[in-house]
């Protein structure tokens, strides 16, 4: 029970890697409060795991809702140890057809609410001697065709995490960024849709397999929300079967 005791905040914690990583902090001891605009699925999940986790339904694009988000983990559970910025929203297309409206999208559901969610658990975080969790992809690393949006956004909370570390390790908060690959939902449904992208996608994933949301990324989540990642902060791991390497 490696974060018994622990209060988290996942964003986008009914689906996906999400969900992944609620139910891997659960599994140690942790209660967390999700964030989602599904509500159907949030739902289900919040009675999946009764008086663990707790669903608050709402968007996070939306002004004021970072500080409802962390109000919820105070008054549900008393306390936040730490936060895990994974939600994020965007659309594809050659970069130059990608329009202002397509950044907006990206930025607005993935860059400002990780920023205005760090800045409202803060206060929070401050006092328990917390940690951060922020999302990155191997689209913005090595800037992938018809990404633009997504990767601009991504490589931008890379860039504000390195800057809480240095900022908020005198109060030894920790800031940690996971770039993942995972079988989510979307990913699923893309493979689907495109026959034979399966096989393309795995060739260039030296484990020749794509990660589970919990098992695979949700663990990680919680070596980095756990006392044992203590000596860790402004790091990016990539957690994607070797696909990617920072260089």
């Amino acid at each position: 029970m490696r974060l018994d005791g622990r209060v988290a905040i996942v964003t986008g914690g009914a689906g996906g890697i999400g969900r992944g990583i609620v139910r891997a902090f659960t599994d140690e001891g942790a209660s967390v409060v999700f964030a989602d605009i599904n509500a159907e699925a949030g739902r289900a999940l919040e009675q999946e795991l009764p008086g663990r986790a707790k669903y608050v339904d709402i968007d996070i694009a939306q002004a004021g809702s970072a500080e409802k988000i962390c109000a919820a983990a105070i008054e549900t559970f008393g306390a936040l140890h730490i936060l895990v910025n994974n939600a994020h929203a965007s659309r594809q297309a050659p970069l130059v057809d990608t329009t202002q409206e397509m950044f907006d999208l990206s930025f607005d559901t993935g860059f400002y609410p990780t920023v205005r969610l760090m800045q409202a658990a803060y206060p929070h975080l401050r006092e328990t001697a917390g940690t951060v969790i922020n999302f990155a992809s191997g689209a913005g690393i090595e800037g992938q065709a018809t990404q633009a949006s997504y990767a601009a956004a991504k490589e931008a909370i890379r860039a504000v995490s390195r800057v809480a570390a240095n900022e908020w390790a005198a109060d030894n908060i920790t800031v940690n960024v996971i770039s993942p690959l995972a079988l989510t939902e979307g990913v699923r449904a893309y493979i689907e849709a495109n026959p034979g992208v399966e096989d393309a996608m795995l060739s260039r994933v030296p484990l020749r397999r794509f990660g589970d949301p919990q098992q695979d990324i949700g663990r990680v989540a919680v070596f980095l929300a756990s006392a044992d990642a203590d000596y860790m902060t402004g790091q990016t791991l990539m957690v994607d079967g070797g696909t990617q390497k920072l260089r």
